[in-house]
């Protein structure tokens, strides 16, 4: 829906086929975790201002049983927010609206899939333009310049794949003191924890093994909190939570996210690690670059014009798809010296102001601190 209205923006015509049903896409769990970047792109898409969203103000990066600690703090960079909280269903619902108010086509409850350009009979058959028309068997034939997978997750096969051997687990939790906007990614043995300001609450992404997800998914609620609190620490207690949802993390990207007047991009072209929050952000991002150049684009499906935007988002994929595997790896040990390693590193970057910008801006707005 951002890439459509996005688009449109740029004079493009565009058309959504959606696999599932309109109303299903709305009740999507998650939380979203917005840079300051991505709230310019939703708020360049005319979607933004509507929205009810908490400002993190500084985060506090630490890592448990480990000296060191490093705080990116938003007035540092003269900035009201480093990033912005809110419920998906909270901005899907806005950019379903904006979608239906600009009169873009939405075909709901209609499959597609990554077809063979131009081979008359499948599913989204590219050039010569023409109107979708729906087959005996239920499938949709259609011609378009341009195919955008911007869903769904890269096919086996279609790229590399990395199993960290975790899942999220999500919830929202209550706390005791007031939260002040202050977001924390705290590294631990089991894998990280994330507090994002979510109204008076935090939303926990609670990192755990493949092998105890079943135990922790079983545990009531004063049982969890307690293993929250063990793996957080005593900064905030904790008091209630909400029901919990997990899901499987692994790397899956791919090299190249064009092919033959097709394009992927969000989840379709990179799935990421959650940790620092980049995957969405790095989504928004694809679809300000590819929206600029098709809209520049005679033939907006035209191999060059797919060439230059692969070349223009390689810096920043591979930088986020980098930063986030790093982050895993480097701090997954307990080995004495490499935590202490890691703490001095989580000192240094916070007495150097420079370094500390730099890593805070490009986490903000990509390989190319956009804008």
């Amino acid at each position: 829906m951002a890439l459509a209205l996005a688009l449109k923006l740029h004079g493009v015509k565009t058309e959504i086929f959606e696999a599932r049903e309109r109303a299903a896409v709305r009740r999507d769990p998650r939380v979203l975790a917005l840079s300051d970047g991505a709230r310019q792109i939703l708020d360049w898409l005319g979607v933004w201002s509507g929205l009810c969203a908490t400002p993190i103000e500084t985060i506090h990066i630490s890592q448990r049983g480990g000296f060191g600690r490093t705080l990116l703090r938003a007035a540092d960079l003269d900035l009201n927010a480093l990033g912005w909280v809110l419920p998906a269903s909270d901005l899907i619902a806005a950019l379903d609206a904006a979608v239906s108010a600009a009169g873009i086509v939405y075909r709901e409850g209609t499959k597609v899939g990554a077809a063979p350009p131009c081979v008359p009979g499948t599913p989204l058959c590219l050039p010569p333009k023409g109107n979708p028309r729906q087959t005996e068997s239920g499938q949709v034939t259609a011609r378009f310049s341009l195919t955008a997978f911007a869903e769904g997750m890269v096919e086996p096969g279609a790229g590399t794949l990395r199993d960290y051997g975790q899942h999220a687990v999500l919830c929202n939790v209550s706390v005791a003191a007031p939260h002040r906007n202050v977001a924390w990614e705290r590294f631990t043995d089991e894998g990280p924890v994330a507090l994002l300001p979510l109204g008076r609450d935090y939303s926990v992404v609670l990192t755990c093994a493949d092998r105890i997800l079943d135990e922790v998914k079983s545990l009531d609620d004063a049982a969890f909190l307690a293993v929250l609190q063990q793996r957080f620490g005593t900064r905030h207690r904790f008091t209630a939570a909400t029901p919990r949802v997990a899901y499987p993390l692994g790397l899956r990207y791919r090299p190249d996210p064009v092919g033959e007047r097709q394009v992927w991009l969000g989840n379709a072209a990179q799935t990421l690690h959650p940790v620092a929050g980049q995957g969405f952000n790095l989504a928004l991002r694809d679809i300000w670059e590819l929206a600029q150049q098709v809209g520049a684009a005679e033939d907006p499906g035209a191999p060059e014009v797919l060439a230059d935007y692969a070349q223009g988002r390689q810096a920043d994929r591979r930088g986020a798809i980098g930063f986030t595997d790093l982050l895993i790896d480097g701090f997954a040990s307990d080995f004495a010296p490499l935590k202490h390693a890691r703490g001095a590193g989580l000192l240094a970057l916070d007495l150097l102001p420079p370094l500390r910008a730099f890593v805070a801006k490009r986490m903000i707005y990509g390989a190319r601190a956009w804008p």
